[in-house]
């Protein structure tokens, strides 16, 4: 038996001693910079005794978790799911009603795109308390560190959050309410159906030169910004590989993007701390 599941099956073995009911903190830990962790998000980090987390929280927050701690890292990549949605439902449900206070560590903010409402409403159905501490989502963490505006007076009036990854793969999307030009679109999970959205949004009116940022590993110290085009994306997206996480921003705020002033303004910070 491992260390892990000695330790899991002891915590879950303790609610038979008549220890009151815990409860589920869904914490959001940010897009990666372990400055951008909300005061709260660091202070119940840093008290946990039980981490459920995921595979998009950054090494540097990770290492915040006190070494006491009992960590369940549940964790999907792309084509490989470790633990499925329901499983991890159930294995909160299970440590709260356990006594444990679980810490649900997840990657940007729990309500967009991070399945958060599905594991709050499986543990509310159980009858057990869930919390939410909200965390920059990835959309505004990469905007602020790329110096990409989402939004714009003179180019985009509006913004959508999309996730490019269908519950069953290809998105499915109303591709007629996203032509709008004044509109910058920002795809979540983009990279495996670039070439269907490029297609699509062209195909539906969107000018084929519209310029598009992909955003690897944004807000973290090896962050990588790619420019393209939506006529390009599909090519651009073979030749450079990109590389999960990353996010695809799609407007004319793109063009506001200046690589040379933020390498500087990032090298005055670090001289400046």
């Amino acid at each position: 038996m491992t260390t892990l599941h000695a330790g899991l099956e002891k915590l879950l073995a303790s609610n038979g001693h008549g220890k009151q009911a815990g409860a589920v903190w869904l914490v959001g830990a940010g897009p990666g910079d372990v400055d951008l962790l909300t005061v709260k998000a660091l202070r119940l980090i840093e008290q946990a005794e039980v981490v459920v987390c995921d595979r998009l929280v950054s090494p540097e927050i990770l290492a915040l978790i006190p070494a006491s701690a009992l960590s369940i890292d549940v964790g999907k990549t792309p084509g490989f799911h470790g633990m499925k949605q329901s499983q991890i439902n159930q294995l909160l449900v299970e440590l709260a009603a356990a006594g444990q206070q679980v810490i649900r560590l997840k990657g940007g903010d729990p309500f967009i795109f991070g399945r958060g409402g599905e594991e709050m409403t499986a543990v509310q159905e159980a009858g057990l308390v869930c919390h939410i501490v909200p965390g920059i989502t990835a959309a505004t963490g990469c905007a602020a560190a790329t110096g990409i505006p989402l939004t714009h007076r003179d180019l985009a009036q509006s913004v959508r959050f999309i996730t490019g990854h269908g519950k069953d793969g290809k998105p499915q999307l109303d591709w007629e309410s996203l032509k709008d030009a004044r509109q910058t679109l920002v795809f979540y999970m983009g990279l495996t159906w670039c070439g269907a959205l490029s297609e699509q949004l062209i195909a539906f009116g969107r000018d084929a030169e519209t310029p598009v940022a992909i955003v690897e590993r944004g807000t973290r110290a090896d962050q990588r910004v790619t420019l393209t085009t939506l006529h390009q994306l599909a090519e651009t997206v073979l030749r450079e590989k990109p590389q999960s996480p990353a996010l695809l921003i799609v407007g004319e705020v793109v063009r506001l993007y200046r690589k040379k002033e933020l390498t500087e303004c990032a090298s005055l910070r670090l001289q400046t701390v």
